[in-house]
């Protein structure tokens, strides 16, 4: 017959490895609900729909919910379907949408010294290989790293949307056509500045009311990729292109930092490298049907004009104050348009 002590023990060591069994579960445990936990990433902007870029999202979309194995719960929402650029901007600042789109441009009161990644001030981008040279490499880190500190958004990818022409009503074929032409900027004072010095009537407005705007005479031009024009139907209330190719428009991919500091590591490589792959591979698409663009539009109807070198030689002289006058923000302004100019 056991004694009472014998028993006492065989129950203290059976309930010690049962507590040691749950307490070796419990990491275990941990983790599978910590692998089976769902990180909602919606995405709004104001491409529109059928862009390259746009479609460059909604393959993002899909890569990150399959290759996440449904951990991320990628959402897509294009062409201001929750507000404007404003909304989205400080959406993607504060976490109220996880991702959006954007010209580094649009941090001008917050940190100036990237603006001029965005193409600001006008004219600072020479051609293609001149954007690459500067976003593909240490400079577009840098600009990222900067925009991480100052607004809480990192630049997990650029995007781009090319060139930017003049759409207008009327047809302007020389910078004399400028004189007085109610043209839609962005809400950003540089844009308000490079206009009125070429002698426009820039009239800031929110993105999404361009089209409306044309369509009532508050505005009689836009300056756009001929991507939107396409997308958002603005040739159907302005019929006159004119290719100026002022304003090269890169896209940062903006992703919120705090959450994609709170995804495990796993999912942050993914969300950091499948966006470097497939905004690349953007980037050659959009490059690749620009021109066939500009046809499908000189088939809705829009006449296509050029400047002669010599007009736009002066548009840009008459602009190239805006560089010293955009880099007196600061020291590290004027040094960052420095650099830029310098890989052209």
């Amino acid at each position: 017959m056991k004694s009472a002590s014998t028993s006492q023990f065989v129950l203290t060591r059976r309930a010690l490895v049962k507590a040691g069994a749950a307490a070796l579960a419990l990491p275990a445990l941990a983790s599978r609900a910590f692998a089976q936990e769902k990180f909602v990433f919606k995405i709004a902007h104001t491409e529109g729909i059928g862009t390259p870029i746009t479609n460059a999202f909604e393959k993002w979309t899909k890569v990150l919910n399959e290759k996440s194995g449904g951990r991320i719960d990628a959402q897509h929402f294009p062409a201001a379907q929750l507000g404007g650029l404003a909304e989205a901007l400080e959406g993607s600042r504060i976490g109220t949408i996880q991702a959006t789109t954007a010209g580094p441009d649009s941090e001008e009161a917050i940190a100036p010294e990237i603006a001029a990644f965005g193409g600001a001030p006008g004219f600072i981008y020479k051609n293609e290989a001149h954007v690459d040279a500067v976003l593909q490499g240490p400079l577009g880190q840098q600009c990222s790293d900067i925009a991480r500190a100052k607004t809480g958004v990192e630049f997990v990818a650029y995007g781009e949307t090319g060139f930017r022409h003049i759409l207008s009503k009327n047809p302007v074929t020389s910078l004399d056509d400028l004189k007085g032409l109610k043209i839609r900027v962005p809400q950003l004072r540089i844009w308000v500045d490079f206009w009125t010095l070429l002698g426009a009537a820039p009239t800031p407005l929110p993105y999404s009311e361009q089209y409306s705007a044309l369509s009532t005479g508050i505005i009689d031009a836009i300056d756009s990729d001929v991507f939107s024009v396409a997308g958002f139907k603005f040739y159907e209330q302005a019929k006159h292109l004119t290719l100026t190719g002022h304003w090269f428009l890169p896209k940062a991919v903006r992703v919120n930092a705090a959450w994609l500091d709170g995804l495990p590591e796993d999912l942050r490589t993914l969300v950091r490298d499948s966006a470097s792959e497939i905004f690349a591979e953007q980037r050659q698409i959009n490059r690749a049907k620009a021109a066939e663009t500009l046809e499908d539009l000189k088939r809705l109807g829009v006449e296509v004009h050029e400047l002669s070198k010599e007009e736009l030689a002066k548009m840009e002289e008459i602009t190239a104050p805006l560089y010293e006058q955009f880099g007196s923000k600061s020291q590290e302004t004027a040094e960052m348009i420095k650099q830029i100019r310098a890989l052209g």
